[in-house]
């Protein structure tokens, strides 16, 4: 066993993916994301990290399950058919492989993240 230290969410010890994930497809506006992987188990089945996007909505679908706490902003999570579910700094909170419908970020979101294929 081993214990992995992280940067902290302002000041990450890795540089950041700048791209949109693959699941993460824009609909709404002009939203950007920044990713940044502290650790990947040697299987790839488990990531964490933090994440960063600007106003915007995004389509996506969720193959893993991801659990995250909001260190900053407000988004809003409407899956297929549910009522459009809110979340501000200091929420946390489990999205669960599934998880079909949008995001939608109403003020820039910073975010700890754990996630976990199945």
């Amino acid at each position: 066993m081993s214990i992995k230290k992280f940067g902290t969410y302002k000041t990450p010890n890795v540089e950041p993916i700048t791209t949109d994930l693959d699941w993460w497809h824009p609909v709404e506006g002009s939203p950007t994301m920044r990713t940044w992987i502290e650790y990947q188990s040697e299987d790839g089945n488990f990531l964490s990290g933090f994440w960063e996007a600007t106003p915007g909505t995004y389509k996506v679908k969720y193959e893993v399950d991801e659990f995250i706490h909001l260190f900053e902003g407000r988004v809003v999570l409407t899956d297929k058919g549910k009522e459009p579910q809110t979340f501000v700094a200091g929420d946390t909170f489990l999205i669960e492989a599934g998880f079909d419908g949008t995001w939608k970020t109403e003020e820039t979101v910073r975010k700890t993240l754990a996630m976990r294929k199945r």
